[in-house]
């Protein structure tokens, strides 16, 4: 239909449905409605996508599995728990825009309110809010499903929480059960239970974390039931099971505890027997025997011992077997040796006190002497000159009678004299009971002592050493304690380990016999070396103690002990415990004279005076600063002391007497077996080991080329040190001559074994130089005499190289005469005045060296004292056995190369080889040499370092 106007149009169709333009009142905007349209259909989109994520997002919450691990629980739920976050963004989003369109469509009505909304108006805004119902709708199912699923979640990490606890709760539960299922030891002394008593404390305690993680636990899984947690199932049996290992546990630290109480009151009681035994037996011991003779001191003595049984009845065992019965728990094997012992002991002595008793009460009763009748002497023997035969009857039985009654208070005095012989024999035996008793004390005190010193040092090692390593306790640890464990406490450890598990056992295995406990501290003097180092490393950590004895960790330590003292006061107790040694030893050994192990008793006291004398001289060598080199390469330390010093150098044929010379120098030497070391003490200030003294090094003299004279004219402490030939020589006075004789020994037994192991290194070149010598012709009348007798001893010796029979001739010389003194054939070589009568080894030389290298035959006579070099144990009549190291005396000279000495130390004389002697000490004012100074060289080439010798005095 073609309308050729508006008005026709109107005509047909009603103005409200017309726009404006067409003549009616209808509202349009065309662009306005494509823009809503357009954002519908883009909401109505946005609305189906969000949907469709939610939906898939729920699927995978749904189809997840729970983990079985805390971590991945946690992840698990973080990242379903950012997804949601973000899924629930997505849903804000769609709402805002959802609003945003419904409020575009009802702008006009609000601009207005006569503005009437057509149809299509009003379809829009009913499909907005279509669109934004379902996206509410939406929102709420997955609010619910995600608080199910995060619940579930939750539930999910305080399971796996629970669990995880449970685990580690179990694993310490059951390990401590095992702990104090292997506590079985029951002690095997009062100290020791008391020390396993103070253990199981300290280990309940540290045991109660545990026990009250455990418990809580339990109270977090009932509390996870009653919130209705999905896993009931699983969380009950494990509460359960935590219920169960805590009781059991507290089970066995009731059922350890009771066992160790009967063993500490067992303990006591023998303790208190043992005691009660060991002060019985002291009593006795020391009652008087002299005292006891007579009738008040042996009552007085009765009424001690009656008022000492007495106490008996508190402080003994009364009936062994009803200490089986009431400790039969706790009686193992050792455990009830042990009560055995201590009852045989209790018995014998109540037997030693019965027969006490019994003796005493003989010496207290008072005895009567019975009156004795004399019969009269008859009238008629003084009256009548010849007896008749009636008076001589009558006189015989009245001197029968007599003798009778004579003859009853005789026997009456022997039945005495054999009860005096027995007391004596009983005093005896109490005399060497009472030594026993003593000798008990003593290995007592050795015991107690030792076991209090072993836990002194496990404390040390526990509370202090080892909480050096807790991380708890490092934020108290000053800068300067951190690293530094083993300056502080040294080799304690060591000291600790040696003691508990070996010295400790061994002395205890001598509680039956203390006077073989000698043997004990022989036997392990080696590990007693461990003192020497812990000694040394006392001045550092003493050093270390002061700089930080405030620190809180020490501090924190001693109240956890509950010390007294300190830990310094405890640092101290080795070097205490191996000086107390000794003074045990003196005390056993004062107490065991004539038993069986005295020697060893006294062997380990001198050892162990040995040990405290190097760890002394060790403490003093430490403190020797400015020696470049190695101290231990200079031998071992053998004496060491202040003296005054001059000195003398010889420069040419003069002697150079220092500045110094008349005033002394005081030095502090240290003799080591290879050289002596010359230092100047220096005092230290401070306190303790601080104020110990230093020692700077000035020089040192190498013991292969130092010799010394004895004795120095004016003074007795005084003694020289000279160094090569005397070129060097010092005056050294010591304090004391005591201590002068102690240091020439000491440098004589360095030097003489230098010049030993010198003499065996040149007499074994020559026994292999001599199988190599041509044999000549002997002849008797050869004038090369000595050299045939030299090769002849060279064959001998080569058939048998450890004997001297070759160096002795068949027919020997007759022995000189007592008194005659030293043969005219003998020789002296005097020594050169520069030398003022010293001699060295250098110029010293074997005679069977000096022979092989064109000699002058055999050794020549020289007046002195000889030391034997070569065994020879075959004596005959006049022959002489020797051994390596006797010393001897020159008498005579005779032929064949043998010489008539006497032993000094057997005073025996006889014949023996020259060759087999090296001299030790002339008679003159010099040592006298054995060979030509033509030959010294040879000696060089045998001893290229020979030790110098001795010269008695000098010149």
């Amino acid at each position: 239909m073609m309308l050729s106007s508006v008005p026709e149009l109107h005509g047909y169709i009603d103005k409200s449905q017309l726009t404006e333009d067409l003549g009616g009142t209808l509202d349009y905007c065309h662009s306005r409605w494509l823009c809503h349209r357009t954002a519908i259909e883009s909401f109505a989109l946005m609305v189906k996508q969000t949907a469709q994520m939610l939906q898939t997002f729920g699927t995978e919450l749904a189809e997840t599995e729970l983990p079985n691990d805390v971590q991945s629980t946690s992840l698990v739920l973080s990242v379903h728990t950012e997804k949601k976050a973000k899924a629930k963004e997505d849903l804000q989003l769609a709402l805002k825009e959802g609003n945003s369109i419904l409020e575009s469509l009802r702008e006009p009505l609000a601009e207005s309110t006569s503005h009437s909304v057509n149809q299509d108006q009003l379809d829009n805004q009913a499909t907005v809010k279509r669109l934004l119902a379902q996206l509410n709708e939406t929102e709420a199912a997955f609010d619910e499903f995600w608080a199910k699923h995060q619940q579930k979640l939750e539930q999910c990490l305080q399971l796996r929480h629970f669990e995880q606890g449970f685990r580690e709760v179990k694993t310490t539960l059951d390990s401590m059960s095992q702990k104090i299922a292997a506590f079985t030891d029951v002690g095997n002394s009062l100290a020791h239970v008391q020390h396993l008593l103070k253990d199981l404390t300290s280990f309940e305690e540290k045991s109660s974390v545990a026990v009250d993680r455990a418990r809580a636990l339990s109270l977090e899984g009932q509390q996870l039931i009653e919130n209705k947690h999905y896993a009931v199932d699983s969380i009950h049996p494990k509460c359960e099971e935590l219920q169960h290992l805590c009781d059991h546990f507290a089970t066995e630290i009731t059922r350890r505890r009771g066992l160790l109480s009967k063993s500490l009151e067992l303990h006591s009681l023998l303790e208190m027997s043992m005691k009660w035994c060991d002060e019985g037996i002291f009593l006795l011991a020391s009652q008087p025997v002299d005292k006891c003779q007579s009738q008040d001191g042996a009552e007085a003595a009765l009424q001690e011992i009656e008022k000492f049984l007495e106490t008996g009845a508190e402080n003994k065992i009364q009936e062994l077997n009803k200490i089986y019965k009431d400790y039969e728990c706790i009686l193992n094997q050792d455990l009830l040796e042990h009560v055995q012992k201590v009852f045989q002991k209790q018995e014998s002595t109540e037997e030693m006190f019965h027969r006490r008793q019994a003796s005493l009460k003989k010496l207290a009763a008072k005895q009567t002497r019975p009156v004795q009748p004399v019969a009269p002497r008859p009238e008629a023997l003084t009256k009548s000159p010849s007896p008749s035969p009636g008076s001589w009857r009558s006189s015989e039985n009245s001197s029968s009678e007599g003798s009778a009654l004579r003859r009853g208070p005789y026997r009456r005095a022997k039945s005495e004299m054999s009860e005096t012989r027995q007391g004596r024999t009983s005093s005896t035996g109490e005399e060497e009971e009472s030594l026993a008793i003593l000798r008990r004390h003593v290995m007592n005190e050795l015991l107690d002592t030792e076991r209090a010193y072993v836990e002194e040092l496990l404390c040390v090692l526990e509370g202090y050493a080892a909480e050096m390593d807790n991380p708890l306790m490092a934020h108290l640890i000053s800068t300067g304690l951190q690293n530094k464990k083993n300056i502080l406490f040294g080799n304690m450890e060591e000291i600790y380990h040696f003691h508990n598990r070996i010295f400790l056992r061994e002395l205890e295995s001598c509680i039956d016999c203390p006077e073989l406990v000698g043997r004990c501290f022989l036997e392990r003097m080696e590990e007693f070396q461990i003192y020497e180092k812990y000694c040394q490393n006392k001045p550092r950590s003493e050093s270390l103690w002061r700089q930080c004895s405030d620190c809180p960790f020490f501090q924190e330590c001693q109240k956890k002990l509950d010390h007294k003292l300190s830990l310094d006061s405890y640092l101290l107790k080795p070097v205490q415990r191996i000086t107390k040694y000794q003074l045990l030893l003196k005390e056993m050994l004062k107490y065991s004279k004539n038993c069986e192990g005295a020697e060893d008793l006294q062997e380990a006291l001198s050892s162990i005076l040995g040990i405290l004398k190097a760890v002394n001289d060790s403490m003093h060598l430490i403190a020797i600063t400015g020696y470049d080199g190695n101290l231990s390469d200079l031998g071992k330390l053998l004496m060491q002391g202040s003296f005054s010093v001059w000195t003398d150098h010889k420069k040419g044929h003069t002697k150079v007497k220092e500045l110094a010379r008349f005033k002394p120098m005081q030095r502090h030497l240290f003799l080591h077996e290879k050289a002596v070391l010359f230092c100047k003490k220096r005092e230290e200030n401070g306190e303790g080991y601080e104020k110990a003294p230093s020692y700077s090094y000035k020089q040192s003299l190498n013991m292969t080329a130092v010799g010394i004279t004895e004795n120095v004219k004016g003074d007795a402490k005084k003694f020289e040190i000279w160094y090569n030939a005397r070129e060097e020589v010092y005056i050294i006075q010591a304090p004391t001559p005591e201590i002068k004789a102690a240091w020439v020994n000491e440098i004589r037994k360095v030097l003489t074994s230098q010049l030993q192991a010198c003499r065996e290194a040149s007499q074994h070149r020559a026994l292999e130089q001599s199988h190599s010598l041509p044999l000549p012709t002997l002849s008797s009348t050869s004038p090369t005499k000595g050299n045939t007798r030299n090769v002849k001893k060279l064959e001998d010796r080569k058939t048998d190289p450890l004997s001297l029979e070759g160096y002795v001739s068949s027919s020997l010389p007759k022995p000189p005469e007592k008194g005659k003194g030293w043969s005219k054939t003998s020789h002296s070589l005097e020594a050169p005045e520069e030398d003022g009568g010293w001699s060295s080894a250098e110029e010293l030389v074997n005679s069977s060296d000096a022979e092989e290298d064109g000699g002058v035959g055999p050794k020549k006579l020289v007046p002195g004292k000889y030391t034997v070099v070569m065994d020879d144990e075959k004596e005959g009549p006049d022959t002489l056995a020797m051994r390596s190291g006797d010393m001897v005396e020159v008498v005579e000279e005779g032929a064949e190369g043998l010489w008539y000495v006497r032993d000094l130390t057997s005073s025996k004389e006889g014949w023996v080889p020259a060759s087999s002697l090296s001299t030790l000490l002339g008679k003159s004012s010099s040592a006298q040499c054995l060979s030509s100074s033509g030959k010294t060289h040879c000696a060089r080439q045998l001893c290229p370092e020979p030790a110098k010798i001795l010269s008695p005095e000098p010149v």
